[in-house]
């Protein structure tokens, strides 16, 4: 069945009733718990898309349940209903991960708006990690984790090798949590120029340095009420870290060339593939700026550590780019037993060249052209790194060609670069084309 599955948790038998009618006319299934036990079974037994209950119950209470489903049920959104004024007790459950509360008596427009809201978070959430593949243990542990940081509003530090995935993993950490309708504002740390850097970031006031013909609004102020993900912050100057410290610590941030500070209300996640305690003790970055943004460390696994995800992931790959080619047997196996310095990043690069390169529609282990095990350390750079960032620069200038000589008419321009419809339209997002 499509039909959302609720759980409402009430010892009243005409509250059950109304939010089961109610629920029933926005076409959600319930089912009906009268106290803590029954509820937990129910929560062991069905997965529900949200939860509703009431804070008194006969062997507990709401806030019990709601701290026990963030160990249990961790996936489900849970709302409580509380007495009339009782604010007290809602916030207490919000901050135990409820996702919002209901007074009675029970308005049933907000009821419903309440719903709604749960359903569209949980919805994008599992969109989300439909895209965060693999069975292994250490992709669980990595899930299990993103559910939890999500809830929190604690700096997230994301470490991992190049190419693992982490702005995937921010994207789902901001997409999971309350900030999910809030924008969400990625910056690569190492391409922004140093003289450019308190600009960008602080934003800055007309005619505060040449070139400034208008006020412009910095990065933290475009992730205003969301989150700013601050990739490879390893590269961030000493000085720039000093300046990105205070603003973590006062919520401020002072724009150039403007006399007044103004507060800026942002979650920040970073990124690095570099070992930054290391750095700190070689004091190239701050100590007091990794213990700001290091107050949570969610590491993201290699993929030579993830098993047989990569054949998972590799199918995944074929079937986005509209490929009718497939994996042979030594393919698979050679799949499995090549180390991806590169890791998923490289996995797509290797796939696209390999279908590019195939005629027969099957990809065998030589189309792969995979590097030898002595080339393959991870001290080596990864075709993820500046070699993949080049062949994508030569694929974005390709198809840019072929756009502007078909006029910008995408099945034209297919036919010219020898792609399907499909795989071109898949290449010009994963390239950001505009």
């Amino acid at each position: 069945m499509n039909q959302p599955l609720a759980l409402v948790i009430d010892d009243e038998p005409d509250i059950c009733e109304l939010l089961t009618l109610t629920l029933g006319r926005m076409d959600i299934r319930t089912e009906s718990a009268a106290d803590v036990g029954a509820a937990k079974k129910l929560l062991g037994e069905h997965e529900f898309d949200i939860c509703l209950t009431d804070m008194r119950l006969p062997d507990g209470d709401g806030l019990e349940l709601v701290n026990w489903m963030q160990t249990h049920a961790a996936s489900v959104p849970v709302a409580v209903i509380t007495a009339h004024g009782n604010v007290e007790t809602a916030v207490q459950a919000l901050k135990l991960g409820a996702f919002d509360f209901i007074s009675k008596p029970l308005d049933l427009a907000n009821l419903r708006n309440i719903v709604e809201n749960a359903l569209r978070v949980r919805a994008a959430r599992h969109a989300e990690r439909s895209r965060l593949m693999g069975n292994s243990p250490r992709m669980d542990e990595l899930r299990e984790m993103i559910d939890k940081v999500a809830r929190s509003q604690a700096p997230v530090h994301i470490s991992g090798e190049s190419g693992t995935g982490k702005e995937l993993v921010a994207r789902l950490i901001h997409g999971s949590g309350p900030r999910a309708d809030g924008p969400f504002v990625p910056v690569n740390c190492g391409a922004i120029p140093a003289e450019l850097m308190e600009s960008e970031f602080f934003g800055h006031r007309k005619g505060s340095f040449t070139g400034a013909v208008n006020d412009k609004a910095g990065l933290l102020q475009c992730a205003e009420a969301g989150t700013l993900f601050l990739d490879e912050i390893a590269d961030l100057p000493l000085g720039m870290q000093v300046k990105l410290l205070r603003v973590i610590q006062e919520k401020k941030v002072r724009p150039v060339g403007a006399s007044q500070e103004e507060t800026v209300d942002v979650r920040i996640l970073s990124a690095t593939h570099r070992n930054l305690s290391q750095m700190v003790a070689d004091g190239e970055f701050r100590e007091d700026l990794f213990y700001r943004i290091n107050v949570i460390e969610l590491h993201v696994p290699a993929l030579r550590e993830r098993g047989d995800d990569v054949l998972m992931l590799a199918d995944y790959i074929l079937e986005r780019m509209d490929s009718s080619a497939t994996l042979d047997d030594d393919a698979r196996t050679a799949l499995l037993r090549y180390e991806f310095p590169g890791n998923v990043r490289e996995l797509e690069n290797m796939l696209e060249r390999a279908v590019t390169l195939c005629t027969s529609g099957r990809i065998m282990a030589g189309d792969l052209q995979m590097r030898k095990s002595s080339d393959s350390s991870t001290s080596m750079p990864a075709l993820g790194g500046k070699l993949g960032d080049q062949v994508e620069d030569i694929q974005r200038q390709a198809i840019v060609e072929a756009l502007e000589k078909t006029r910008y008419n995408k099945t034209q321009a297919a036919k010219l670069l020898g792609l399907s419809f499909r795989q071109l339209r898949y290449r010009i997002k994963k390239l950001g084309i505009e």
